[in-house]
């Protein structure tokens, strides 16, 4: 199947996961809408698509905010007509690992990157994809929602767990409405907000072993291209290493 034709929203497109699933769908012809905190990096894999041959907008929006979510979904509305696909990739971690050590201000940003935003463009995105009787919710989770470690943390493991029961209730309280929502948890990615989030850095050769967010964008790919009578409640992804991460524990 192509993505010709198709509006795709991601949500922390201007890096890592989100910029790399941004790309991959472009690449498949998808009007892409780029939205980040931060409007260069946004713009850039918006100029990247369009140098491309592709059509991609950009939007500086803090997801943690509904009520910017609901002004620039409203825009891509009235400028596309339509949005067949949400993908949910803005999130990340914080350095304080430890339950103890987490500080509220850990406990806000985490929880708003990555849940709040996630329920907050759901909500503005589902009643158009209800009206038009199909949508597809790609939410980006985490392997740390299903296993507690001190790589991941405390809260950053509370937020992709809600993460995951969240996708599950948008399939149970919108089941045969034409809405699909996907939950899909990766293990480690080698990305920038990986190597920023971890008070003790992986080493190169860890970081090669990793998944690379262009892994993330072909699942994504997958799930987007399959006919709109399957579903795909959750998807995980690792790793084929397993690495020894003791010396990567956290004091903190």
């Amino acid at each position: 199947m192509s993505l010709t034709g198709k509006v795709c929203v991601v949500t922390g497109g201007g890096s890592g996961i989100g910029e790399a699933v941004a790309l991959q769908l472009a690449s498949e012809g998808a009007n892409v809408v780029t939205v980040g905190r931060t409007l260069q990096k946004v713009e850039n894999v918006s100029n990247q698509i369009k140098n491309n041959g592709g059509n991609s907008t950009p939007f500086s929006v803090d997801v943690s905010d509904a009520e910017k979510v609901n002004s620039m979904i409203s825009n891509v509305l009235n400028d596309f007509g339509k949005i067949d696909i949400l993908v949910n990739s803005a999130g990340g971690g914080v350095l304080h690992k430890r339950l103890l050590t987490t500080t509220p201000d850990d406990i806000r940003r985490c929880m708003g990157s990555n849940l709040e935003g996630t329920i907050y463009c759901t909500q503005a995105v589902l009643p158009s994809m209800i009206e038009q009787g199909e949508g597809l919710i790609v939410n980006i989770s985490s392997g740390a929602a299903r296993g507690s470690s001190f790589l991941g943390g405390m809260i950053y493991g509370v937020a992709k767990a809600g993460v995951n029961s969240f996708t599950d209730f948008i399939n149970f309280e919108f089941a045969n409405t034409g809405v699909r929502a996907t939950v899909l948890m990766p293990g480690e990615v080698d990305t920038p907000a990986l190597s920023n989030n971890r008070p003790i850095r992986p080493s190169q050769a860890a970081l090669d072993t990793m998944l690379k967010a262009e892994d993330v964008a072909d699942a994504v790919s997958m799930i987007a291209n399959l006919p709109a009578r399957a579903q795909v409640p959750e998807i995980s992804i690792r790793p084929a290493h397993r690495r020894d991460t003791s010396s990567e524990t956290p004091s903190s």
